[in-house]
């Protein structure tokens, strides 16, 4: 069997079990919960040109808005509201959808303001989990409201942000980072360098705020401060594979190797990087993410990645999809090559006992085994997606949610 007809055999399989299993998510966010699995179905909809997945992603997005308007009230852009409501504006923006996101959304706001006050008193700057999430939703919700007045409160609730933002900073010279829960359990803290939880993430929200008039001079200092302080963390080392450590601890001692993942390493830091480099119009700093990129293309081997499964979040799809997107913004044949041989370990990870499709969520710990998974960050969802990028003739822009595209 081809590469090809293998991948559009898998996906009509995820579908199969995403058909039948999508109600037993009781989370409603994009990323852990049930809108996520929304958006498959809309993207699969288009790939296929059948309606009975229109209907499938409609009925999610309802049931989601019946739990919210029955009480549910966990904010968050990873399993909550900031999250199900950011797909909702995207399934309207991508013509998924037809609806009056205004007078839908806006009634939300009031309670995620909140929501950014509360997280904003810790310090906690979490994209999954705390503000910047939030805030990328009220980013979205800017860019596509039709209201004048509505775009002057995203505009205020934004600025808020930033106000936050470079107050929580540790300013150091021309350098600026961010302090957080590194290792929860051991009371470790320090400057959290990844995509999902850490600097990454804030340089990459930065960089979308500075493409807009009403954000670029504020938000552009404290966005080359932050930079320059995960440039400045460099591995001098030629041993390892990773440019960057996890973490730095406030005692300035450095994570270990990283992992090949969205969810930490270099992948997600040399994203963010890339794409302030093309809004600021900086070659320079887009050359060193291309470099940082192709570095990362050497390391070939799963153990040595610490990839254990396929999921998007710290597995296979995840680094396949970011790969295809840097193909496809630069045309490099590195880049191609990369996807393509993940791609190859990805297929051979698929194991029938191990989960949905094959595909299950791997856990440590003292008794290590595999889940059955449907999300779209660590299941089924998202490996489905990442493979209808992989394949599809139009430009899908479900991987906003990851602050990919």
């Amino acid at each position: 069997m081809n590469q090809s007809t293998y991948l559009s055999n898998k996906l009509e399989e995820i579908n199969e079990i995403l058909s039948q299993n999508y109600k037993e998510v009781e989370d409603i966010g994009v990323l852990t919960g049930s809108t996520g699995i929304a958006l498959f179905h809309f993207y699969y909809s288009k790939l296929k040109r059948q309606e009975i997945n229109t209907d499938i992603g409609m009925e999610i997005i309802s049931e989601s808005i019946s739990k919210i308007n029955e009480g549910y009230n966990i904010p968050t852009f990873c399993k909550g509201i900031a999250g199900a409501a950011w797909t909702i504006e995207l399934s309207k923006e991508e013509g998924f959808i037809d609806i009056d996101s205004d007078a839908l959304l806006s009634s939300l706001d009031g309670y995620l303001e909140n929501s950014l006050s509360i997280e904003a008193q810790y310090n906690f700057y979490d994209f999954l989990h705390g503000v910047i999430g939030i805030g990328y939703y009220f980013l979205k919700r800017y860019l596509n409201t039709e209201s004048v007045k509505l775009k002057a409160n995203y505009k205020k609730l934004l600025l808020k942000i930033i106000k936050q933002l470079r107050e929580a900073a540790q300013i150091d010279g021309g350098t600026a980072k961010w302090e957080s829960n590194l290792i929860f359990e051991e009371k470790l803290r320090g400057y959290n360098l990844s995509l999902s939880h850490g600097i990454s993430s804030i340089i990459n929200f930065l960089t979308r705020l500075s493409e807009h008039s009403d954000f670029k001079v504020i938000t552009l200092p404290l966005l080359q401060k932050a930079i320059n302080y995960v440039l400045q963390n460099e591995n001098n080392s030629v041993t390892i594979f990773s440019c960057f450590p996890d973490w730095i601890t406030v005692n300035n001692e450095k994570s270990e190797s990283a992992r090949l993942a969205w969810c930490y390493g270099d992948l997600g830091v040399a994203i963010s990087l890339w794409k302030a480099g093309k809004v600021l119009v900086n070659t320079e700093l887009c050359d060193k993410a291309l470099t940082i990129l192709k570095h990362t293309t050497k390391c070939v081997d799963a153990k040595e990645a610490r990839i254990m499964d396929a999921g998007l979040c710290h597995g296979a799809y995840g680094v396949i999809h970011i790969y295809n997107y840097m193909y496809k913004e630069t045309q490099e044949i590195i880049f191609k090559k990369a996807a393509q041989h993940w791609l190859e370990i990805a297929i051979n990870m698929a194991i029938p006992e191990q989960g949905y499709a094959g595909y299950g969520k791997w856990h440590g710990g003292p008794n290590p085994g595999w889940d059955p998974e449907v999300n779209l960050l660590e299941g089924i969802s998202g490996i489905g997606l990442a493979i209808i990028s992989y394949i599809a003739p139009f430009n899908a822009k479900w991987d906003e949610c990851l602050m990919i595209g």
